[in-house]
């Protein structure tokens, strides 16, 4: 439906496995090397994304890796094994912490940042890694690596003109999405928000190809594909200043996604919140981040550097969220 095929399967869907393999306890909490605990809460978001931690403790990807120098899939790899598979306390993230400016050129070892930040350089890095040693990859391609398989979705958007009414869709993969929270009050209303057509005029009037000009029209945003795992992020700054949007925004523990779809009709398509990262700080530049996880046992943790303190699920649902995961 206007989206091109890939030419090539870099990694088979049905191979992704979505519940546990092996059940146990949490694993080691993250030394903080200092400044690090946003690197340290988005690896140990990564580390109990269950489809994720299956495939990087089958050792699959370092067994075929021909990749000289950084690799974030094998540099993944390593620290996903040590903190779920070594009967340490506490991990020093140090590979990480050492190849910070391959990840993302903004990072320095002694410097705060952005958790939101780090995991979206973390994920391009890996889905660079994927890609590394394929040659030649259409476009298409690319979005079916095991990184896209697992956190990649597409959205589709909508335009209408509002003088002859002709419809120009097109189709962006995501691998997480950014929600606006200046006017809502729950995760709930800001999806709904999030697929409420936007007027376009003005500076953003839009160029008809039948009009055969610039007019006004409605934009719609909505989810096409869904992925395996749907990560958001709440929009805390309140402008370029760093100032923070303090309040709760209320998030459930069980979320459906149809309702945000091109196609509302159908299934609901259920996800559970396994994972959350929270900002505490009155500004956006400066403060802690901390995370809750839930584990392969089945239990919630809070997870603050080195400390991995057992929790429960009202706990866990009274935060000021900052970052979401969710799996199907």
């Amino acid at each position: 439906e206007g989206m091109a095929l890939p030419q090539r399967i870099l990694f088979p869907p049905e191979e992704i496995c979505m519940d546990w393999q092996q059940r146990q306890r949490p694993g080691a909490g993250l030394c903080n090397l200092g400044s690090t605990c946003y690197i340290n809460v988005i690896l140990q978001c990564l580390t109990y994304t269950p489809p994720l931690a299956n495939y990087l403790l089958s050792r699959d990807h370092s067994q075929l890796c021909h990749r000289q120098g950084f690799c974030m899939m094998c540099i993944m790899e390593a620290h996903v094994r040590k903190v779920l598979c070594s009967s340490a306390n506490v991990i020093w993230p140090r590979a990480v912490v050492r190849d910070l400016k391959f990840i993302g050129e903004e990072f320095e070892p002694d410097m705060a940042g952005d958790a939101y930040e780090f995991l979206r350089c973390a994920l391009e890095a890996m889905q660079r890694a994927c890609l590394s040693g394929s040659r030649g990859v259409d476009v298409s391609s690319q979005t079916n690596t095991i990184i896209h398989q697992i956190f990649g979705g597409f959205l589709k958007s909508r335009v209408t003109c509002l003088r002859c009414q002709a419809v120009s869709d097109s189709y962006k993969a995501f691998l997480h999405v950014l929600l606006d929270i200046k006017a809502p009050s729950s995760l709930t209303t800001a999806l709904e928000d999030f697929v409420t057509p936007k007027k376009m005029d003005g500076k953003y009037c839009f160029k008809c190809s039948k009009c055969e000009k610039k007019v006004t029209a409605s934009k719609r945003v909505t989810v096409h594909c869904v992925p395996k795992v749907f990560t958001v992020c709440l929009e805390r700054a309140a402008d370029h200043t760093g100032k923070k949007i303090s309040k709760i925004v209320e998030y459930p523990e069980y979320l459906d996604l149809r309702p945000y779809m091109s196609d509302t009709a159908g299934e609901p398509l259920l996800y559970s919140l396994y994972a959350l990262v929270v900002h505490s700080g009155d500004t956006c530049l400066n403060g802690h981040f901390f995370c809750y996880t839930k584990a392969s046992n089945g239990l919630w943790y809070k997870m603050d550097d080195e400390s991995v303190d057992n929790c429960g699920i009202h706990t866990v649902l009274r935060e000021q969220a900052y970052l979401l995961f969710y799996a199907r």
